[in-house]
């Protein structure tokens, strides 16, 4: 009798999380002139960074040399077109991935604190482009393709390890496991990597700063590799969105209403890694921004993944183009590490975020 009525609880319950998660997903994600609104505000803040920095060109001017509507001088030509609108367009594009990811991790880790770095994949990602600066790997045709293949590789590599740890000590591959097992591998690998840069003597200042984050030097070559990388992850994920709203009501319940939760978790890990070993291996390890980004876009957005993942991509931009133009011009003509200035901002506005979180639970 106890067991009848336990089972009957329980599909009771699975019913009701059911029913809520078919009310919440019937509700359209975001109307399309809201995603104008955040494309326009995107290509304002592309547009300021491009004219300011140690040299700044009214916002006319740059215009008629972006679009070559005008013969301007060499001097301003070479600045903006060569120098400044392929690194703000990296820089766009690393913060809208880091973005994304962090909005995915912490919807299916449901953890606020995740981002694409929890699972150590990160960390797996510099080890590995470390390891490529150090040893002097390069291509012929490709310069800078030695260190994302590298990062590429051992940020998959990095997600084979923890999963499959993950795996042995917990068949169900929970939550809990996994950023146990993260947490882990990421002291594993940044130890590794303090022991190559200790012995990188002559490519010690190289490695040192580009662990410090920065995409100065980006080229058009760059960024197009981050928007392909971009526009296949972003679909994947973004096609998670309903999965990923299941995955609020639990785990157990989101498999009560069909969800293949392993076959979800798998796809997102490894877009995840993919993406993250991307943005490692151009513009170095630059925080927060999964962190912190993400939890700015869910006070305009709600928790709804169908309106808060596409908001994510333009959010991180936007956030990440601030940062690096607070890094170009605070002390310029000096400029300071972007990773640096992330991690400033960055743990002033989550300790506010974790505060306000606090105080509403």
């Amino acid at each position: 009798m106890n067991r009848s009525t336990q089972s009957s609880k329980t599909a009771e319950g699975g019913a009701k999380h059911s029913s809520l998660f078919s009310r919440q997903n019937t509700r359209e994600g975001s109307a399309p002139w809201v995603f104008l609104i955040y494309a326009a505000v995107t290509a304002l803040v592309i547009l300021l960074c491009v004219c300011v920095g140690s040299v700044t060109v009214p916002p006319g001017q740059t215009l008629r040399i972006l679009f070559g509507r005008a013969s301007e001088s060499v001097s301003f030509y070479s600045i903006i077109r060569v120098v400044r609108l392929p690194r703000v367009l990296c820089v766009a594009l690393t913060g809208a991935s880091l973005s994304l990811c962090g909005a995915a991790m912490q919807g299916l880790l449901k953890n606020p604190l995740a981002d694409g770095s929890t699972l150590g994949v990160s960390s797996g990602a510099s080890l590995g482009a470390v390891l490529s600066i150090a040893l002097g790997l390069t291509f012929p045709a490709l310069p800078f393709a030695g260190t994302m293949v590298m990062a590429i590789l051992f940020a998959f590599l990095s997600l084979v390890v923890i999963m499959s740890l993950a795996y042995k000590f917990d068949n169900s591959l929970s939550t809990n496991t996994i950023i146990l097992i993260g947490i882990i591998f990421s002291m594993f690998a940044n130890a590794i990597l303090s022991l190559i840069i200790t012995f990188a003597h002559d490519k010690l200042r190289t490695i040192t700063f580009w662990t410090m984050g920065s995409l100065a030097g980006s080229s058009y070559g760059n960024a197009l590799v981050l928007a392909v990388v971009l526009f296949i992850g972003s679909i994947i994920i973004i096609s998670r969105a309903r999965e990923l709203n299941a995955f609020a009501i639990g785990e157990d319940n989101a498999r009560n209403i069909g969800v293949n939760v392993k076959a979800v978790r798998i796809s997102i890990l490894i877009t995840v890694a993919a993406l993250i070993g991307v943005c490692v291996s151009i513009g170095g390890t630059i925080a927060f921004v999964g962190l912190v980004a993400p939890h700015i876009i869910r006070f305009i957005t709600g928790p709804n993944h169908k309106r808060l993942l596409p908001a994510a991509v333009f959010g991180g931009a936007v956030f990440l183009m601030f940062a690096d133009l607070v890094a170009r011009t605070l002390l310029r003509p000096l400029e300071l590490p972007l990773g640096v200035v992330t991690s400033l901002v960055g743990a002033v506005l989550f300790v506010i975020i974790f505060y306000r979180s606090r105080r509403k639970g």
